[in-house]
């Protein structure tokens, strides 16, 4: 990690239904590994989430000691602040996240990882330092068991706002194929949703394919596969 190549990245990850929505994001950061290629996870695995608390608008992170022993630098330490902001910021209703450790914030934790610290918090979403790819893939999650229509939904910042998919069964046979328009074009990004009908002869599975087709040479452009089942 370096000051010109750290980065988040923006993932959706399927967890159990639960009325603790904010403390099973937080575990996710935690515990689960990402699935995006040469991303890290920072946050000390043995850490504890005691709590998460919301209230007009703040969440409120009580971790365990565990979270205070991260060995990163400076950079480090902001993004991995970062990715817990922006996680809790996707909720509805949090606008704003602060971390308690012990259910206190003494000298020791409003220190933090020794760099940034928690001196300004709360913290808001900031999504300056997040990669955001040309088509980004929301629904449907990478393994998810699919109906028809299938619906795909995700953001892309690709020309015109044109996004297609296409979805393939095992042997590569294309069963639909579709597309839409997100709501803005290139240079911005804007959401799309596109509907495809299929009909599969049995149990199975196969590919979702996500991409933007070139006006220039009719090529298929930033593919994003995502792997169904039905």
């Amino acid at each position: 990690m370096t000051e010109n190549d750290a980065y988040l990245v923006r993932e959706v990850h399927q967890v159990p239904p639960t009325g603790e929505a904010a403390k099973v994001a937080v575990e996710e950061l935690i515990s689960v590994n990402p699935s995006t290629p040469g991303a890290a996870r920072l946050l000390p695995a043995d850490t504890k989430v005691r709590s998460v608390a919301i209230k007009d608008g703040l969440a409120t992170v009580d971790f365990s000691k565990e979270a205070l022993r991260a060995n990163v630098g400076a950079l480090g330490e902001a993004m991995g602040i970062q990715s817990i902001v922006n996680t809790l910021a996707e909720l509805p209703g949090v606008q704003k996240v602060s971390f308690m450790v012990e259910g206190k914030v003494d000298e020791e934790a409003i220190d933090w990882w020794g760099h940034v610290g928690l001196y300004t918090q709360p913290f808001s979403k900031d999504v300056s330092k997040v990669y955001e790819p040309a088509i980004w893939v929301t629904a449907p999650a990478p393994g998810q068991k699919v109906t028809t229509p299938l619906v795909v939904r995700g953001s892309a910042m690709v020309f015109e706002g044109t996004v297609n998919a296409r979805l393939l069964d095992e042997s590569g046979k294309v069963l639909a194929e579709g597309y839409g328009t997100a709501t803005e074009g290139a240079p911005g990004r804007g959401d799309f949703e596109i509907s495809l009908p299929f009909t599969a002869s049995a149990p199975g599975g196969g590919k979702l394919a996500v991409f933007w087709i070139s006006p220039k040479d009719g090529k298929d452009m930033d593919e994003v596969t995502v792997p169904v089942a039905w």
